[in-house]
């Protein structure tokens, strides 16, 4: 199984966008295009925006566009161009025959991204899925061969391997990518009950690319996840355990980041990693605070686990990056049940949330006082392991406690 990460090359780009007029803001949606483009290694040398009522079917843009898009591309000595949304086969051919250079979309663009980031073997297994969607949904009308897609920045992909362009090896490798899947979600679901057999509450960290969520987990856990400034900068699920400040322990879950126009390919190839926020106990919802986007980008969290139906979860909001805020400023969640002010970087917040965690988990235990004889010992560990062991009396005639217990355990005790 290969991603074929071939020699990178040097892109000069122009991104194209287009105002509809009930769509978000064009610019803005550019501005992260060329984030996208900059985390790619691509260059990018100019934007072109048109105004319409809705994308061109033909050709993304009008005629008259083109023909100005022509001219920049030559007079920038671009060597492609990125549209801001999903082309399909025809838009892509109509638009590589006008323009005479490579056409990508952000579809690819993100494809791309996550193909170069992609570490673990079921990272790889879902990016290529992916991609090969992808690809196989543009077969028509391209003809027989998928090197006109000329895989995206840097040439990286399946789809320079004219080889693997005809449709029946590629449905052949899907099906065969499906079940290596389904292995990984069987795995999954096997973890996931040995959490629930262990009684050990889990948090998923979910939020918008490079809203922060590594960085908190580091803080919180005193972990060491890659966590930087590029999007998407970690893709792999990673699970580290948080001690608070009662005891108990919780399993905080960091996911992969959201964006704008996710592609439904990656939606559905990461659905067994992103659905870890559907059997979590608690969502933390990591908003970038500093983004004059921030309310957009919730909108885009909340949207996405509508998708992946978590739904009726408790979602603690925390307001990250507090520490990049000229001034400080009140701000609520009202889709959440709690909002916080933190930062990872200052540690502004965090003492507030252990707490406020130590306290939803015990909503869901219940209070016990019990004096238990030195031969039902082992019980207490029980408590000790699974519960929070609030005091803890050696008598003579037993152990007295005083403890929270799950309610799974609670007949046991």
């Amino acid at each position: 199984m290969k991603l074929y990460d071939l020699k990178e090359l040097e892109e000069r780009v122009i991104l194209v966008g287009v105002q509809e007029n009930d769509g978000m803001d064009a610019e803005h949606s550019l501005d992260e295009l060329s984030e996208l483009a900059r985390t790619a290694k691509a260059s990018v040398v100019g934007r072109l925006i048109q105004t319409r009522e809705a994308i061109h079917p033909g050709t993304y843009i009008g005629k008259g566009k083109t023909e100005e898009l022509k001219i920049l591309v030559r007079a920038s000595d671009a060597t492609g161009i990125i549209c801001d949304d999903e082309l399909s086969a025809i838009q892509i051919r109509n638009l590589e025959e006008a323009l005479e250079c490579k056409v990508m979309d952000r579809t690819l663009l993100i494809l791309d991204i996550f193909a170069a980031r992609a570490v673990s073997s079921e990272g790889k297994i879902q990016v290529e899925l992916a991609q090969l969607r992808y690809r196989a949904s543009r077969l028509s009308g391209i003809g027989n061969s998928l090197s006109r897609l000329g895989g995206g920045i840097g040439t990286r992909g399946p789809g320079e391997k004219k080889l693997e362009s005809d449709r029946r090896l590629i449905r052949a490798r899907i099906t065969q990518l499906k079940k290596e899947l389904e292995d990984v979600r069987q795995h999954r679901e096997l973890i996931r009950d040995g959490r629930k057999k262990s009684h050990i509450p889990t948090a998923a960290l979910v939020g918008y690319t490079s809203a922060g969520k590594s960085s908190l987990l580091n803080v919180l856990t005193g972990s060491e996840i890659l966590a930087d400034d590029m999007l998407f900068s970690t893709l792999d699920t990673t699970t580290r355990s948080m001690k608070l400040p009662d005891g108990q322990e919780i399993l905080l879950i960091d996911t992969v980041g959201f964006i704008h126009k996710l592609p439904h390919h990656l939606i559905d190839a990461f659905r067994s990693t992103l659905e870890e926020a559907r059997y979590a106990d608690l969502i933390l919802h990591v908003v970038d605070t500093s983004n004059p986007q921030m309310e957009l980008q919730m909108q885009v969290v909340y949207d996405t686990l509508r998708q992946l139906q978590v739904e009726e979860k408790k979602i603690i909001t925390l307001f990250n990056k507090q520490d990049k805020l000229p001034q400080r400023t009140v701000i609520r969640d009202f889709h959440a049940d709690y909002s916080l002010s933190v930062s990872a970087k200052t540690g502004e917040g965090l003492e507030k949330l252990g707490d406020l965690l130590a306290e939803q988990l015990r909503e869901g235990k219940i209070y016990i006082e019990r004096c238990y004889s030195y031969d039902r010992a082992g019980i207490v560990s029980v408590i000790r392991n699974h519960g929070i062991l609030l005091e803890e009396e050696y008598l003579p005639e037993g152990i007295s406690i005083k403890a929270y217990v799950p309610k799974e355990i609670y007949a046991r005790v």
